[in-house]
């Protein structure tokens, strides 16, 4: 089976900009754009990294991987969490794109399709 991978990394919002800038002036030039082999993520600090992958986020994706909950309320039994909150988590987690969501039979099944997160931070 080959494994899928996201990619997150850490760079401050000046470097972020700067890529923004450079990739637009590529498409202005009607140059071809590296292929992106992996989704990638960016947060701006460790610390918004901390927040938005809690411990709990982070069981909520190994429980979607390893379970394939039907719906978000099967995850939040299978989590033992309060639906509410759980909800809330997938919510934010697919704002970030770390989870999508399929609507089937007036159910929402959140699924993933990557088996790896690759971190990396610049030093």
């Amino acid at each position: 089976m080959k494994i899928k991978k996201i990619k997150i990394e850490i760079k401050n919002i000046k470097d972020i900009f700067e890529d923004v800038k450079n990739t637009i002036k590529k498409i202005e030039r009607g140059e071809k754009l590296k292929s992106v082999k992996e989704p990638e993520i960016y947060f701006t600090s460790f610390e918004a990294f901390r927040k938005a992958l809690t411990p709990k986020r982070l069981e909520l994706l190994h429980i979607i991987k390893t379970k394939n909950p039907s719906s978000i309320n099967r995850l939040a039994r299978l989590a033992k969490r309060d639906i509410k909150n759980v909800a809330e988590d997938v919510k934010y987690l697919e704002q970030i794109g770390l989870i999508e969501k399929q609507e089937h039979e007036r159910e929402i099944r959140p699924f993933i399709e990557y088996d790896k997160i690759n971190l990396e931070i610049a030093v």
